[in-house]
């Protein structure tokens, strides 16, 4: 099957020399757009969900976009991708099969990416071993593995998932998958037998989903913990305010207490991922001062009151 190139400058609407943090903000504008929990075209806001991830997922990370870059627009016309390095191969396996490879559907990520920038691949599960004097041999048959896209949401209540696996013989299967409640980033879901076949009377090998967290416009993942940028106005961060911030278990409240410095971590507890011991992390909400671009007359007005009637000094604010 051909392999689609996907443009990720322009899946986020940025250039090619965009700065890394343009690239943040491109993703987080269109990722809180059509986050499937907000947007009111369901269906086809999940695809364009999961583009947008993927587009981030390359060009987010700095050395995969460096790989992405050097793969370029011709990658088709020039004998393939680079040499796989680390987890950038791509993930197909060669032995006996004249270098055809399984190809999955529903991981959420396209086949251009999992051919080059996934972890997946196929290798021997294995070793031969005599079953017959003759020098017949057994042998396990291939493990394959791929990775598997899941929304924070969806590792945190669990879900259902489709999956559809292509063998190097043109045969396809599709299995119904269910993602558990309180997975990890790097776990793997094992189908047993569902790889490729054993030779000799052999067992089949498995296949192993490995879990990726898809980005979240709103928060970032530390271990168990979430992390959450609270813009506030300064007047905000002076007198103190009760704001509404999301979670992965819907809005909450929170108390920012009078004098609050930008950088300060305000947390909720309970409200993060699930950790390795099953037990909920926290969402700390880092506070981000915020000023206005531009004022009216009557506000500079104000702000120059402000300014002559108080005696804080931020440069020497004893």
């Amino acid at each position: 099957m051909s392999v689609k190139f996907q443009d990720y400058y322009e899946t986020l609407g940025v250039s090619r020399g965009a700065t890394q943090e343009e690239i943040k903000k491109a993703f987080r504008k269109l990722a809180r757009t059509h986050h499937p929990d907000v947007a009111k075209d369901k269906a086809g806001s999940e695809e364009k969900f999961k583009q947008i991830n993927e587009a981030y997922e390359v060009l987010g990370d700095p050395e995969k976009r460096k790989r992405y870059d050097e793969l370029g627009a011709n990658w088709n016309q020039t004998g393939g991708p680079p040499p796989s390095e680390g987890g950038f191969g791509g993930w197909s396996w060669e032995p006996n099969e004249g270098g055809a490879s399984f190809e999955f559907g529903g991981t959420g990520f396209s086949d251009f990416f999992e051919r080059y920038f996934s972890g997946a691949q196929g290798g021997f599960g294995g070793s031969p071993r005599s079953s017959r004097p003759q020098g017949s041999f057994q042998q396990r048959g291939h493990d394959v593995e791929a990775d598997i896209l899941v929304s924070l949401e969806d590792a945190l209540h669990g879900s259902q998932r489709s999956i559809t696996l292509r063998r190097p013989d043109g045969t396809a299967d599709t299995f119904d998958i269910r993602i558990p409640a309180g997975l990890r980033e790097g776990q793997r879901i094992r189908l047993a037998g569902k790889g490729g076949p054993g030779a000799g009377g052999a067992p089949a090998g498995d296949v192993y989903l490995s879990i990726r967290f898809a980005r979240h416009p709103e928060f970032q993942v530390d271990g168990a913990d979430l992390d959450y940028d609270l813009d506030l106005a300064p007047w905000e961060a002076v007198l103190g305010v009760e704001v509404k911030i999301s979670t992965l278990d819907g809005p909450a409240k929170l108390r920012v207490p009078p004098g609050t410095e930008s950088g300060t971590r305000l947390r909720l507890k309970g409200r993060g991922m699930t950790g390795k011991d099953k037990q909920r992390g926290d969402l700390y909400a880092i506070v981000h001062i915020q000023v206005p671009d531009h004022s009216t007359a009557e506000e500079e007005e104000l702000w120059k009151k402000l300014a002559a009637a108080s005696n804080f000094n931020p440069r020497n604010p004893s």
